[in-house]
């Protein structure tokens, strides 16, 4: 077994935060979410980060994010003998 040397690492066990101000940027951070996509979806996105060297999911955060801004709708109707919605 081969031995690791560590850094030490120095912590103080009180830090002064009273003169800390807060991240301008903490709105703006991205939320962590669980989302189920179809295979198509991502197949589509991953052959246009392969074009764009944009990752992936940072182009459906675009696509997303452009929806809402523009306040984009999608048309469904719900029809008995399918258990999901077509799009109009």
């Amino acid at each position: 077994m081969i031995a690791k040397k560590h850094a030490a690492v120095r912590t103080k066990k009180e830090y002064d935060f009273s003169a800390a101000k807060p991240n301008p940027y903490a709105k703006r951070l991205k939320k962590a979410v669980t989302i189920r996509l179809e295979p198509d979806v991502i197949n589509y996105f991953k052959a246009l980060s392969s074009e764009t060297h944009v990752p992936y999911q940072n182009l459906i955060n675009l696509y997303l994010l452009d929806c809402a801004r523009e306040q984009k709708r999608i048309s469904m109707k719900w029809e008995k003998s399918r258990k999901t919605p077509v799009r109009h």
